[in-house]
């Protein structure tokens, strides 16, 4: 069930889960929206096949790019980052806003792949870490007994900076004989500090340490931006960093803190960073997606002039990314041909026939979410995982504070919710934090002092007598000039 193919970029997530699996997951945090739910479904699992296909059709076959069309708050943007979950892939969510056309001052399309490639080695590095943390914690736990019982030493003689083959937490120093402690005598006491430190009671034991100095980093990070931009600022940042020795304070730190500093460096040492850079750049390359929210903002509506050029230039710039291309990246070349592209956009205004017709066929697929209406709201407020009914009831029980919606309650804040958003403008679901927000205000002030310890129910009667207020600002608003 697990197998994967010869690259080992399909991850076991995708090789289990069908397209019906994948919806059934998608229905525990997005309510409705069937068809965008199926057709994310079936084009992640085309990627697994095409993975399983092998040889030269592997390449011809390309991914599917999807279009969600719907008003704000349905659920585009959660259903393509639960997606993004499933998949266990590198996911990147960007605003088409945010982009400008090559020669504008602003960033370019082409930093879409450097963010996916540098999720996607950050993702494979926490992996490849995760799986070395037995070996890393043993080491920690020898140079937490290094600082603990140090070695035999003379005069310590400190650099500052750290000398080739030198970790930090250690130091310099010349070796001269033990002054009355014989070799057993060490180890009988290393042993009992090993011993103890396993059983927690050194945490709060200081000890002295060489920790890496980051100010200097901070410092040239922010120079090199002011001049060069964030991008290249941090490009040329990462290039001098690796060309500098790193520089070292020593500082007096307890063994808990210190077993933050030796753990990151001995992680860091013993990780592979090459096999890392390779196994992310395949991962991206063949299961990253790309979410482009507001690419109905880039539409150019009756013709296009002043800022409109711009917007055109930021399509025409999308498109050899989107059709696949290669992007330079600081870990190498990086492919977008199997990259998948799932766009949104509300397209109040403009329509996705108002994009140019190059970048429309490299959507094929088109999917219209629905508007959500009362009863969806009734749902969105219990069914889902995380739903807001049960964060609030989270939140509260740490006051000790029990909260018990009724079935009534829970209608009555959904026509509320519904009724404004047809009243004032439709913000789909985002409507339900405003909503719950006004009617436990009080509640979630008072929780501390006044009302610990006991429970409290929600009903109709509650609702509605909180809840009146909003109509009547909506009814005063009308005349505020």
């Amino acid at each position: 069930m697990s197998a994967t193919n010869e690259k080992g970029s399909a991850t076991e997530t995708q090789v289990a889960m069908t397209p019906h699996e994948i919806v059934g997951e998608l229905d525990k945090y997005v309510v409705g929206q069937r068809d965008a739910k199926r057709a994310v479904a079936i084009a992640l699992r085309n990627r697994w096949r095409r993975q399983q296909v092998g040889g030269i059709m592997e390449e011809e076959i390309n991914p599917a790019n999807i279009i969600l069309i719907g008003p704000t708050g349905v659920g585009k943007t959660e259903i393509a980052r639960r997606l993004a979950k499933l998949a266990d892939a590198p996911f990147l969510k960007v605003e088409a806003t945010k982009f400008t056309e090559v020669g504008y001052v602003g960033r370019d399309v082409e930093s879409i792949v450097r963010d996916l490639t540098e999720i996607g080695v950050a993702l494979v590095r926490a992996e490849h870490a995760e799986r070395l943390q037995e070996r890393a914690e043993e080491r920690v736990e020898e140079r937490l007994l290094d600082l603990l019982v140090p070695a035999p030493a003379g005069p310590t003689i400190n650099f500052p900076f750290m000398m080739p083959g030198q970790q930090p937490g250690q130091v310099q120093q010349t070796a001269t004989p033990s002054a009355g402690e014989t070799a057993e005598e060490r180890t009988k006491k290393r042993e009992e500090m090993r011993d103890r430190l396993r059983k927690g009671e050194l945490e709060a034991t200081e000890v002295e340490m060489d920790v890496v100095d980051d100010s200097r980093n901070s410092q040239m990070n922010s120079m090199f931006s002011s001049l060069a931009g964030d991008e290249m600022g941090n490009q040329l940042s990462d290039l001098m960093g690796s060309m500098m020795p790193k520089q070292t304070n020593r500082r007096s730190v307890t063994v808990a803190e210190a077993r933050r500093y030796v753990h990151a460096e001995e992680t860091t040492q013993l990780l592979d960073n090459e096999a890392i850079v390779r196994e992310a750049i395949d991962r991206v390359e063949n299961s990253g997606i790309v979410f482009l929210d507001e690419i109905d903002k880039v539409a150019i509506v009756g013709g296009g002039s002043g800022p409109e050029v711009s917007r055109e230039g930021v399509q025409r710039d999308l498109l050899p990314i989107v059709e696949g291309s290669s992007v330079n990246t600081k870990y190498g070349q990086v492919r977008t041909d199997h990259v998948l592209f799932v766009a949104s956009g509300a397209f109040h205004v403009s329509k996705p026939s108002d994009l140019l017709p190059e970048l429309q066929g490299r959507f094929p697929i088109r999917v219209e979410l629905n508007s959500l209406t009362a009863e969806d709201f009734a749902k969105i407020l219990t069914m889902p995982e995380n739903a807001l009914v049960k964060q609030y009831g989270a939140l509260l029980s740490t006051e000790g504070v029990e909260l018990n919606f009724t079935e009534e309650g829970i209608e009555e804040i959904a026509n509320v919710a519904a009724d404004l958003n047809e009243e004032i403008e439709d913000i789909g679901a985002r409507r339900l934090h405003t909503v719950l927000t006004t009617l436990l205000d009080e509640i979630l002030f008072d929780a501390p002092d006044n009302i610990k310890d006991t429970r409290v129910d929600i009903d109709r009667a509650m609702v509605k007598e909180r809840l009146t207020a909003i109509f009547d600002d909506i009814e005063r608003s009308q005349y505020v000039l």
